[in-house]
């Protein structure tokens, strides 16, 4: 789902959304960072990365994939797994931060949009709904367990030491995978089962906090 058709449907949509969707990337890139500094990894913040100003973080591919596309993507935030220990939950924390932030976005939009008394049909439901949706995809996305998608590093965690080595050495290839497979259509299945199982939960709290 582009978001190029919407500036012709709904330009003050469009301008307000645009904010909105570029920091749903970079939050998911500086989530890694912040919480790898958690675990003691501070490469991240020495290289300026922890930072929310765009130009820190906007990789022009990326962004126009966001609104030619429907997901996009940041410059990666450095991580040295190297600092983050010898246990796998610190390098799986730090994976899954990118994704949980999407994820939390998405909540928050879904939560706001409960409260929004005119009519789905109204400027503030379509900047919630777009951007629920739009954060559902990008964290469901990020979870496919293919380099050098998040996903794939925590698959990589608990794989034996062959299989770690054989996944490890798709990643200079994995962008050019990704590409193939969406462009077949084979990744979409796997994005919808993603996606379900995350309205599943987020729906389970709302049902849990009223």
């Amino acid at each position: 789902m582009g978001l190029i058709s919407l500036l012709q449907q709904d330009p003050r949509a469009f301008i307000i959304l645009v904010p909105v969707l570029l920091y749903s990337v970079i939050f998911h890139e500086v989530a890694h960072g912040w919480v790898a500094s958690l675990f003691g990894d501070e490469t991240a913040r020495n290289s300026g990365r922890l930072s929310l100003l765009p130009q820190s973080h906007i990789d022009p591919i990326g962004t126009l994939a966001l609104f030619f596309v429907g997901f996009g993507w940041a410059r990666p935030v450095p991580v040295d797994y190297r600092n983050l220990g010898h246990s796998r939950w610190p390098i799986i924390a730090v994976s899954l931060a990118g994704c949980v932030t999407n994820i939390l976005i998405a909540t928050l939009a879904l939560f706001l949009l409960q409260f929004d008394p005119v009519t789905s049909s109204s400027l503030l439901s379509s900047v919630l709904l777009i951007a629920a949706q739009i954060n559902l995809i990008l964290g469901s996305f990020n979870l496919i367990p293919i380099p050098p998608l998040d996903g794939s590093r925590v698959l990589i965690e608990f794989l034996p030491y062959r299989a770690k080595y054989q996944l490890a050495r798709l990643e200079p290839y994995g962008f050019f995978i990704i590409i193939f497979l969406l462009f077949l259509g084979i990744l979409d299945p796997l994005i919808r089962i993603i996606q379900t199982v995350i309205i599943f939960f987020i729906g389970l709290a709302f049902s849990f906090f009223r």
